[in-house]
């Protein structure tokens, strides 16, 4: 069973350009409590590196690509996020890693709760060992 669980933005438009609606409990299989945006990246900088106690996501380069990176702490797999009607949900207790960032990147990122530091957990033994309990 893979870690990356893609979610299909339907577009929406015509001869004008496209729309792409995000809705919770539709497109989002979540409440929206947070919503944030990755842009500026600078070239060899990576973003992520910790995992969510209690936090759903879903990620979606609006703009350019990145390579997510996820891991369970029993498998790690990555894909390239590079399309603005293809998600990625990110479960809780999933440790992810954002690499690769193309100039134009622009990351959009949905959570299912508000901001707090202590859901993080910012190091990658204690997220293994966090599993191990």
């Amino acid at each position: 069973m893979s870690l990356f669980h893609w979610i299909d933005f339907s577009p929406l438009g015509d001869e004008r350009g496209s729309l792409v609606a995000l809705e919770a409990g539709s497109t989002v299989p979540f409440p929206i409590k947070r919503v944030y945006y990755i842009f500026g990246t600078k070239e060899g900088v990576s973003r992520g590196f910790h995992a969510h106690r209690q936090l759903q996501q879903v990620a979606v380069c609006v703009t350019g690509k990145c390579r997510m990176v996820l891991d369970n702490g029993k498998k790690r797999e990555e894909a390239w996020l590079d399309s603005p009607t293809k998600g990625v949900l990110i479960q809780d207790m999933v440790w992810r890693e954002m690499h690769d960032f193309s100039p134009d990147c622009v990351l959009l990122v949905l959570a299912s709760e508000h901001y707090d530091e202590c859901d993080y957990i910012r190091n990658y033994q204690d997220f293994l060992d966090v599993l191990k309990k």
